[in-house]
């Protein structure tokens, strides 16, 4: 069973998240993933395409992957040019590189129910030249 959760979160991160193979995400993710605007694959697909909207060559890498039970626990490091709007910063042309972590929960069936990540936001919005100051 870990072998089978750590092949998917593999090919969630080749497929999905770097776009090798979007259609993955209806094989993987589970109807009640939460995403952005919607749940299941629907959703966790509109936030990696707005995401790759703004950064076309995105790459992500596995640093680390970790599996136990139904949880899975992944350390990525990721790549691109900001060539489209990024929430309010426009497009600067700007390589990004920045790291993170993912969690997630399978459940019964062995789809992904649940993905809640962090990420180093305030070092990308730097790298994109976003001046940030404490509150006067």
């Amino acid at each position: 069973m870990t072998a089978d959760r750590e092949a998917a979160v593999r090919r969630l991160v080749a497929d999905v998240w770097n776009g090798a193979n979007e259609a993955t995400a209806y094989e993987l993710v589970g109807p009640d993933c939460p995403g952005l605007g919607a749940s299941g694959p629907v959703g966790v697909l509109a936030w990696h395409q707005e995401r790759r909207a703004s950064f076309p060559d995105l790459r992500y890498k596995i640093v680390d992957l970790i599996v136990s039970g139904d949880r899975a626990a992944v350390h990525w490091r990721a790549a691109g040019t900001q060539l489209g709007q990024f929430g309010p910063v426009p497009p600067t042309g700007n390589v990004v590189s920045y790291s993170g972590a993912t969690f997630l929960r399978f459940d019964a069936d062995g789809l992904i129910a649940d993905v809640w990540s962090v990420n180093e936001l305030f070092q990308l919005l730097q790298q994109l030249g976003v001046e940030m100051l404490p509150p006067a």
